[in-house]
């Protein structure tokens, strides 16, 4: 069998239904939406096309990488997305252009200075170093009992973490705190390159000690990051930095305790070294959520109509997971799966979730915000209201799973395709 092609064109859902619904968001699942003048203003029209292959592929050679006329089918081929141009208030632009003094005083401080920070060679064999081929056994047996599911959760990790190049490309898409020349001295501008060095440092350090450890395959983890950053990521922001802003408190969060996890399955598979490096990366993880949740506080405090709608609309939308466009050149659901096994070892969960959105509706204070327009205050309403709906279904779910039988296996890529079970 070759290949299976299905075209669906302008499947219309109700609106209400698509906007208010009450899925956990543990993985990309749908398309941007486009909302069509020609339909009832209460439907979301979603342009699909899908290609679907179903042929064993042979192993690949750079000929016939370079000859091969068919192209790979990715998650980012298989959905269209359309959206309308992004229109941001004047009034929201004054809002955080306003904010410039405060920036520097209250989030600069949050960059470490580079002769602080530590570098991934402290933590890694040096070549230059008499006793390297020991090191390097050293850290080969200690990984020697880590679990290919447990490394199926560093691997994706790290690829998340290696694709940095499109989350300093999407931050820069905020209207009003662009780096508008690539080396402003504006405090905006400091803080996204300060961010972006601070972060190459996570990927650079998990790649090496992964490569160093030879229980994974290079190359696989390789194709997936580059395909992941040709592919991008759909935040679903509009170019609104309190929508950026609440996006990358919530996304900065959920890092943190997914390198915290990890780091405590390290420790307790026995590779010490490598539950200090998960540590030193949810440490930093946490300071950047700390700096962007002290960003939206403060838009709170001379917004909160505006940052309650805000709030609002990406709860509605659903936080994304930056690598939601994973894929290694064969596996369309590669993101999907990896969740679902980062979800059954207790790595990154829809309790997590939720947990992280009770934390922001906390530190926002958002349930004694008062003074709100009537649209702002239903808005409250709706946020508030959500922790305890996503909780019973996020029981509802683990539920279910526990009597549907064995958790169904899926071969990886990244470990030399051995099964893992996913939930």
């Amino acid at each position: 069998m070759e290949l299976v092609a299905a075209s669906v064109s302008k499947v219309v859902l109700p609106r209400a239904k698509c906007a208010a619904s009450s899925e956990i968001p543990t993985h990309f699942s749908g398309a941007a939406v486009k909302l069509d003048p020609k339909r009832p203003s209460n439907s979301i029209v979603y342009d699909i096309k899908a290609t679907v292959s179903t042929q064993p592929r042979a192993p690949e050679t750079e000929k016939d990488n370079i000859n091969n006329s068919k192209p790979q089918v990715t998650p980012y081929q298989l959905w269209t997305r359309k959206s309308s141009p992004s229109h941001v208030s004047e009034e929201k632009l004054a809002v955080v252009r306003g904010m410039t003094s405060w920036a520097t005083e209250n989030l600069l401080p949050l960059l470490k200075p580079v002769e602080k920070c530590w570098q991934p060679q402290d933590y890694l064999p040096s070549f230059s170093s008499p006793t390297f081929s020991d090191e390097v056994r050293a850290l080969q047996q200690r990984t020697a009992n880590l679990p290919d599911d447990y490394l199926v959760c560093l691997v994706g990790d790290m690829i998340t973490e290696e694709a940095l190049p499109t989350y300093q490309t999407m931050l820069n898409t905020f209207e009003g705190v662009r780096d508008s020349t690539v080396c402003s001295p504006e405090p905006w501008a400091v803080w996204l390159r300060g961010w972006t060095s601070e972060e190459s440092r996570h990927g650079d350090l998990l790649n090496k000690y992964l490569y160093l450890s030879g229980r994974v395959d290079m190359r696989m983890i390789e194709k997936t990051t580059q395909y992941l950053i040709g592919s991008g990521m759909a935040p679903q922001i509009n170019n609104d930095p309190y929508n950026g802003f609440i996006y990358t408190s919530f996304q900065e969060r959920a890092t943190y305790i997914s390198h915290d996890n990890t780091a405590t399955h390290a420790k307790q598979f026995g590779d010490s070294k490598l539950a200090t490096i998960c540590k030193m990366i949810a440490a930093d993880e946490k300071r950047h959520e700390i700096a962007y949740t002290r960003v939206m506080s403060r838009i709170f405090e001379l917004d909160p109509s505006g940052s309650m709608l805000a709030f609002e609309d990406m709860m509605k939308k659903k936080i994304t997971m930056p690598a939601h466009l994973m894929f290694d050149g064969d596996d369309e659901k590669l993101f999907e799966n990896y969740a679902q096994v980062a979800q059954r070892l207790g790595v990154y969960t829809a309790a997590d979730y939720v947990s992280i959105m009770e934390h922001l509706i906390r530190t926002w204070k958002v349930e004694s915000l008062v003074g709100l327009t009537p649209e702002a205050q239903r808005a409250q309403d709706f946020v508030c209201n959500l922790p305890t709906r996503f909780r019973r279904l996020a029981e509802r779910s683990q539920t279910m799973t526990k009597r549907r039988g064995p958790p169904v296996s899926k071969s990886f890529s990244w470990v030399f395709n051995k099964e893992i079970k996913l939930l």
